[in-house]
């Protein structure tokens, strides 16, 4: 029995690993579909996907007066901050509000259509990587209201972005196939985004806060270390507003985006061939 079982497990990794490959491998398929949702979605609209900045663009100018306001900072400190933090928290909540449902919403495509599962996932992280450059014309605007010290630092922004897309596969692979066997995750894991959006140091900014005169506001801003989001957003903001690279957080996102995959691959292994009967 034991000798039966080897190969069959080596079957399900071997399979496994062919879903992702053979999903990069049709980059001209989920390509193009990215890129028609988008299309689609704003087929009637004149200015289309740029509504989505001009949305997040006014939204953060408002919480950046307000905040400025309330945490005494001067507008052209505060607004760049919020404004980098809404970029890459709408990369990340929709890699993640998205990819709970990536394979209930494509429901009718994987029944008709056979292809690996990874497909319908690099199709949403290529569609939220546009969404994603459309809103940093956002950030160029404000460069140039706003110049920041910016040195050969900001090099270090694309290879953070690649590891939120690396981070936002396994997600949404993951997230994905819980939630197509356990519906009601879909609500939780919405309001849990929700709740990690007033949480993390998006729109108050941590150093603030940790170099407080006052000891007790200090030592109860270092728990925001224990709050993940807030590395994946540093390693992106910090370069792009010229602030000094931290290695920890390059460490310990590199550590989640290891246990990440490794997790995934294992459900992955063992459940793929079930989601489409799930769906």
């Amino acid at each position: 029995m034991s000798s039966a079982a080897v190969p069959s497990t080596s079957r399900a990794w071997s399979r496994a690993f062919a879903d992702l490959t053979g999903g990069w491998g049709q980059r001209e398929l989920w390509g193009h579909l990215g890129w028609q949702d988008i299309k689609q979605r704003y087929r009637r609209s004149v200015l289309g996907p740029i509504w989505i900045t001009i949305s997040m663009a006014v939204t953060a100018i408002a919480l950046g007066i307000l905040y400025a306001g309330l945490f005494g900072n001067d507008l052209s400190v505060q607004l760049p901050y919020i404004l980098v933090g809404f970029i890459v928290w709408a990369f990340i909540s929709g890699c993640i509000l998205e990819g709970a449902e990536v394979f209930i919403a494509n429901e009718g495509l994987m029944k008709h259509l056979p292809a690996p599962l990874s497909v319908h996932v690099y199709r949403l992280i290529w569609r939220q990587t546009l969404l994603f450059a459309h809103n940093l014309l956002v950030y160029v605007i404000m460069l140039a209201i706003f110049p920041q010290p910016l040195s050969w630092t900001i090099l270090a922004a694309l290879p953070a972005v690649a590891l939120l897309a690396l981070n936002g596969a396994w997600v949404a692979l993951l997230f994905g196939m819980v939630t197509a066997r356990f519906r009601d995750l879909a609500p939780i894991t919405q309001s849990l985004v929700q709740l990690m959006f007033f949480m993390t140091p998006i729109v108050w900014i941590y150093d603030d806060l940790l170099n407080s005169p006052n000891p007790t506001i200090a030592e109860r801003a270092r728990l925001a270390e224990f709050n993940p989001f807030l590395h994946f957003i540093e390693i992106v903001r910090r370069p792009l507003l010229g602030q000094d690279l931290l290695l920890r957080q390059w460490v310990i996102v590199l550590v989640i985006t290891v246990v990440g995959w490794l997790l995934t691959l294992v459900v992955l292994r063992r459940y793929r061939s079930r989601v489409t009967y799930w769906v």
